[in-house]
């Protein structure tokens, strides 16, 4: 089966996403940073959702297509909010992974009807300079244009050592076929997260709200997903699960991740 891509047109931008599943209910995942768009990885997404289909219609949205230089979280997360509502969708149940749950926050803040459930994976309300160092030398490798470099760097950070060995080949095959302007698209996407904060916003998402992530997160660590959780538990339907031995991907690695999406967002 090959999955349409299809493009979303509002007065400032354009915006490429598909969708599959026929569940009478809404669910939109929010992908995080990659040099590669996940468009591209649509069949193999869809497959790996297959569980969710029978419940939820997924939407999965890329970035918009012409980036600004000075592009943040917080307009992507306004952008994606603009191609939702051109789509009119709302009421979901909102999925946002690493970078994508940072979007996430900033529309379950700033457009709560459009958000009925949030699940954020791997992510942070407040990237620190310590936690933003490892994207900062994925900076570096892109602009270098170390494509293999950068795509083996990435792959190490994100997942758990014997998945990484499985997958080496495939990641420097990728950094291999990396065009110029993937590079320069990643570097104004890697940027944009420098100095993200919602931390003294939180209080204003008004939906129940599944923090999930790993204790060996070697991206972000686990403090992010643990301070999104602190801040949000005064909410008694917001939820904290934490992985062990599953990485930063722990959305791509854990064999149960999608399942823990599927109850959370059927309750």
């Amino acid at each position: 089966m090959s999955i349409e891509i299809k493009t979303v047109k509002t007065d400032r931008f354009s915006m490429r996403y598909f969708h599959f599943g026929t569940g009478a209910r809404t669910m939109v995942i929010l992908p995080g940073l990659s040099l590669q768009s996940v468009m591209e990885l649509a069949d193999a997404v869809t497959e790996s959702y297959r569980s969710l289909t029978e419940d939820f219609t997924i939407y999965l949205f890329d970035r918009r297509e012409d980036l600004p230089e000075d592009y943040t979280v917080y307009d992507m997360g306004r952008d994606t909010a603009e191609a939702m509502q051109a789509l009119g969708l709302r009421d979901v149940s909102l999925f946002g992974a690493s970078q994508g749950g940072m979007m996430a926050q900033v529309i379950a803040i700033e457009y709560p009807e459009l958000v009925h459930r949030l699940v954020l994976g791997s992510t942070s309300s407040h990237v620190l300079p310590e936690q933003y160092a490892v994207i900062e030398e994925w900076i570096r490798l892109a602009e270098a244009k170390d494509a293999v470099g950068l795509c083996l760097d990435f792959g190490r950070r994100i997942y758990p050592p014997a998945v990484f060995e499985q997958v080496r080949g495939a990641l420097a095959d990728a950094g291999k076929a990396a065009t110029e302007e993937e590079l320069r698209r990643f570097v104004i996407l890697a940027r944009a997260i420098r100095g993200f904060s919602v931390v003294d916003r939180l209080d204003r998402i008004r939906c129940p709200v599944l923090a999930i992530g790993d204790a060996g997160d070697e991206v972000l660590d686990a403090d992010a997903t643990m301070e999104i959780a602190e801040k949000l538990d005064f909410r008694p339907d917001s939820r904290l699960y934490l992985y062990t031995g599953f990485g930063h991907a722990a959305f791509d690695t854990a064999p149960d991740y999608r399942k823990r999406i599927l109850d959370f967002c059927k309750d």
